[in-house]
């Protein structure tokens, strides 16, 4: 065999053994590929579970019946620090929302038969990307809970994550006195006692009234939910 022949047969057998081993090669890329999207599925699971669990254990307490914060007069606006309101309300601040417990309320505040409104983004933190089980989106009102365990919330959590105290004698600098009160209705009937002590349930129209009490006097009782709420 001359020197130039043999020369071709060894091009032509590295060739070959480069084609056997191409496919190999493929197949150890997606061998990695799998093995490193199984462990990033698992850790990215595991987190979930630790935050689930972390949630229900900080929620594993009955509603709060006190509302903290301020004690002025309206307009009252969403807080600067709505994670900080909501730990005032004794909420956690999760990164996506609850699925296991999700109803719609409705809230109107009356002072002196005018409209307070109710702001958008109370427990929603857009800064950290967080947002608490109980939650307004918009200043429609509606009041979102969207939970990750089963529990009831309250009118005194809402109020505290608004950063506004409410008690039987006020709302905020309202105060009861000179024929005037602090009165609570769920669909249209009046609630006694204590009104932070209020809990939502689903469809509920909740209506928080200061001033005089007058004949006639239209009360919220019911509010039409956009359809699939």
């Amino acid at each position: 065999m001359t020197a130039k022949k043999s020369a071709r047969n060894s091009v032509t057998q590295a060739r070959k053994g480069q084609g056997r081993s191409t496919p190999l090669l493929i197949g150890g890329i997606l061998l990695v590929v799998a093995l490193l999207v199984v462990v990033i599925v698992t850790v990215t699971n595991t987190a979930k579970t630790g935050q689930g669990d972390t949630a229900a254990a900080s929620l594993n307490h009955p509603p709060a019946t006190t509302a903290a914060g301020r004690a002025t007069s309206p307009p009252w606006p969403a807080p600067a620090d709505a994670t900080a309101a909501a730990r005032a309300a004794g909420l956690p601040m999760l990164t996506e929302e609850g699925a296991v417990e999700h109803i719609h309320a409705h809230l109107d505040v009356l002072v002196d038969g005018r409209p307070a409104q109710v702001p958008a983004m109370l427990g929603i933190d857009q800064n950290r990307a967080s947002i608490s089980p109980l939650h307004t989106h918009d200043p429609s009102g509606v009041v979102h809970i969207e939970s990750p365990v089963a529990r009831r919330f309250s009118l005194g959590e809402l109020f505290s994550e608004w950063d506004l105290s409410l008690s039987a004698d006020n709302i905020g600098g309202l105060r009861a006195g000179n024929g005037k009160t602090v009165r609570v209705f769920v669909n249209g009937k009046q609630q006694n006692g204590n009104p932070a002590a209020v809990t939502f349930t689903a469809h509920d129209e909740v209506a928080v009234l200061y001033g005089s009490p007058r004949p006639g006097e239209n009360v919220p009782s019911r509010y039409d939910f956009p359809s699939g709420e």
